[in-house]
Formats: C-alpha cells, structure tokens, sequence
C-alpha cells in the first residue's frame, strides 16, 4: 500500500486527499461492467433515494423467493458501477436474482443505452442537508467543515456523478420514455405500493400480494434502520480504514431516523440554489421549483 493514513478530513481539500489515497494500490479483482440484456441501473442523484431504490429494486426481483436480506452491504448485490474501481469489485460476478441490477449516479448521456433506469428526485435544498448529514462525521471530522463551506462536494454530486442540474435535466427529459421510470423520491416513499408496482413492470416481475407486502415491509424507514449496518456504505468503509485510517465504526449510514429536511439549510444557501435553480432549470422546464416541477411528475403516475 501507498500513501499515509491521515484519518478523517478537516476541510474539502482535505477530503479530496483521502479520495486520492484511497484509489491508490493494485485492483486484482476489479472487472468492468459487461452490458446485458435486461440491466437495470438505479441511478438517483447523490442523497435522492438511490439506497431506497436499490432496497426495492432487489427485494422485488427475490420476493418470489421471499426476499433476501442475506447480504452485507447493498451495494455487494447491486454494485455501484461508479466505485468498483476503488472497491476492486468485479462487475460481472453474478447476483442473486434477475435482472441484473446496477447503482450509480449519472446522468443518461453516461450510461450505457438500451438497458433500464430508475431514477427517484429529489429536492436539491434536502438533498444538500441529506449529503452533508452523511459526510460529516464520516469523511469529515464532525463540524470541521460548516454547512455554508460544503458547497463544492454538494455541487461534485458523488463519486462518479454530475452535478445537481445536468443529472436532474436529463432525467427529466426522459420521464415519457418507456425504459425508464422517473419518480420523486417523496412520491415514492409516500405511495410505495405504486412505486413497487411501477418498478416491477418496469423490470418485467409479476408479484404476487405477498409479494408485494413482503416489498412494502423491507422498505420502510423502520426496517431499513433496523438493518442499516446493511446500507452504511460497509465496503467503501473497510477501503477508507485500511488506506485512509478512517474508522470502519464512522457513521457512515444512509438511513438516518429521520429525513432531511430543506428548511435546515442556511438562507444563504437555498437562495444560492434557487438562483442555480432559475439559471438552468427554469427555462429548459417551466418550472419555477421543485415543487412544481415535482407535481408534474408525480401527475404522470395519478394519470397512469
């Protein structure tokens, strides 16, 4: 191994140095992802429900067998195409159920074509609460960086991923199209039984009611933090402590015990966003917020 152990970050230059260390060394096992007919990506924006997604994504496509919890970190049975260089995973092991299922937080134009996406969307003011919430006191030394300094890692949109407004756009462009299913993450969490059922259909699973219960149960907040040493990131952790000397026992969970709320956020920064908001979205969309944009979407599936 090279590079230092230099434990959790004090600043957002600091956090890029453990990124770089952390990528540093030989990836024996790494395979790349190999496109197959039928692949499923989950490919929300940083913080806008990719976790639950993949959540409901996998228990329907094992519901027939009862569902599967038999798994140490979510992203071992729906890898994350985006870090399977730093995690040294082969992409092309085979998973539990069909079809295969992938994470990542791109936009279209960077994902393969002709497969599937599920993407969920989300507020870009809860999810700037939500990325800070998970970052500090993991990668960060807990209030080392303010919520005003954290704008860079906001606007970086996670490993692999674009920024808030090129993801968001392009997903909406694609809302209509038959080999994806746009939602909003509030819809989503608020009407799971649709968003399952849409999901299913989506991927070609007829469930059955007890299917379809044993889906709605394994995605509830509730039981999702019951098991969150299943989606804390275990694999990126055991990475970070081995090379960056960051604690594997870090509060790295996705699956906080209560949602991240917008109104959290300082007025200097909401205004910043809503300014960003009115530049790139705005005019390409009509919409003047999220909100209203949100209620377009969610439209579709009342239509439906």
């Amino acid at each position: 191994m090279t590079g230092a152990k230099i434990g959790q970050a004090r600043s957002i230059e600091g956090f890029g140095e453990i990124m770089g260390i952390a990528m540093q060394g030989d990836r024996p096992n790494h395979r790349p992802y190999a496109p197959q007919a039928g692949d499923t990506f989950i490919t929300s924006w940083a913080k806008s429900g990719t976790t639950l997604m993949q959540q409901m994504f996998h228990q329907v496509r094992t519901a027939a067998s009862g569902g599967d919890m038999d798994f140490d970190d979510i992203c071992r049975v729906v890898p994350w195409d985006d870090m399977a260089i730093l995690l040294d995973f082969d992409m092309t092991a085979s998973q539990p159920a069909a079809p295969r299922g992938f994470k990542s937080h791109r936009e279209y134009e960077r994902l393969p074509e002709g497969m599937r996406y599920i993407v969920s969307l989300r507020d870009p003011k809860e999810t700037y609460v939500s990325f800070y919430r998970f970052i500090n006191g993991w990668h960060l030394e807990d209030g080392a960086v303010s919520m005003e300094e954290f704008m860079p890692l906001w606007l970086s949109g996670g490993p692999g991923g674009c920024d808030y407004f090129t993801h968001l756009l392009s997903w909406y462009s694609r809302r209509n199209e038959p080999d994806s299913l746009v939602m909003t993450y509030r819809w989503a969490v608020q009407n799971r039984l649709s968003a399952i059922r849409a999901m299913a259909h989506l991927c070609g699973i007829e469930l059955t009611s007890q299917g379809e219960a044993l889906v709605i149960e394994r995605t509830t907040r509730e039981f999702m933090h019951d098991h969150k040493d299943r989606f804390d990131d275990g694999m990126v952790c055991k990475v970070l402590e081995e090379k960056c000397g960051i604690p594997a026992a870090s509060d790295s969970t996705k699956v906080q015990k209560t949602g991240s709320k917008a109104e959290a956020l300082p007025d200097a920064l909401a205004d910043a966003i809503d300014a960003m908001w009115a530049e790139q979205v705005a005019p390409q969309t009509g919409h003047s917020n999220f909100a209203s944009l949100a209620e377009e979407i969610n439209a579709g599936f009342a239509a439906g």
